[in-house]
């Protein structure tokens, strides 16, 4: 699964890698205790993170191409800064995907990929006191700075998830919006992941894509961090989904939704 956004062609990108379940678990051990010292400096308690992976599980090779598509690798923590950078609005215009995406009050909403928080935090505000977001993210550096910020905000309607590349550990049945924001791509094995989203999703539950454009030369992402309207749904459609809105107002992104194909 991978945590983070693309990188601008102009921008020299953060270090990539593929982080390993044990180095992770490791680290986030490391971060739980500094979060734990940084809020007995300043008396808040960050968020707690679930962690229980099935260490038994077996591990499965990741992929490095899926149905012809070279798989990107996910931005390593380090790069966590440019994910809330100061253009990021001017750019991407988030109000406006937040806005699109006609999140309810009470609703139970997944951030896959969160990194930081940039997105989990407005839909923290969204779904309200009596909603819920999960926000799964397969690096435990990233889960340590979103519970950090979440607990400045005082959000406590966050769930956050230690997700691994062929498991986002979602309850099955219960997620009304899955949101990947820039994060399909990266996916090191997206069949996988699909099939694992699919089961996670409510009775009419969405499952919202905001990939870069390929189709557009202008948009100034790297080619390895963008994603044509018939890649997606070529890659979607025998997981199961179906899409059934677009949205195309974004200055740089598509922006598709995806039911659950109704069984003939």
């Amino acid at each position: 699964m991978a945590p983070c956004v693309s990188m601008n062609a102009t921008t020299q990108p953060p270090r990539s890698c593929r982080p390993r379940l044990a180095t992770g678990v490791v680290a986030l051990a490391w971060m739980l205790l500094v979060g734990m010292a940084q809020a007995q400096q300043s008396d808040i308690e960050p968020l707690a993170i679930d962690a229980a992976i099935e260490q038994t599980a077996p591990i499965v090779p990741q992929l490095t191409h899926f149905m012809g598509r070279e798989i990107a690798q996910t931005m390593h923590f380090t790069g966590a800064p440019w994910l809330v950078r100061e253009s990021r609005q001017r750019e991407e215009d988030c109000r406006l995907l937040l806005d699109a995406l006609a999140i309810q009050p009470g609703q139970t909403v997944c951030d896959m990929g969160c990194g930081n928080g940039f997105y989990t935090l407005e839909l923290a505000k969204l779904v309200g006191p009596r909603g819920l977001v999960y926000a799964v993210d397969v690096q435990p550096q990233m889960l340590g700075f979103l519970a950090r910020r979440a607990a400045e905000e005082h959000l406590t309607n966050i769930r956050l998830v230690l997700g691994t590349p062929n498991d986002p550990r979602l309850p099955k049945g219960q997620i009304d919006v899955v949101l990947c924001v820039d994060v399909y791509h990266e996916f090191a094995d997206p069949e996988t992941m699909l099939a694992k989203m699919r089961e996670s999703l409510s009775v009419g539950g969405r499952l919202v894509l905001a990939e870069f454009r390929g189709e557009d030369p202008t948009v100034p992402i790297k080619p390895l961090h963008k994603m044509t309207k018939a890649q997606v749904r070529a890659e979607l459609g025998p997981a199961g989904f179906e899409c059934n809105q677009e949205f195309d107002r974004l200055p740089w992104q598509h922006l598709l939704f995806f039911g659950v194909r109704s069984e003939p």
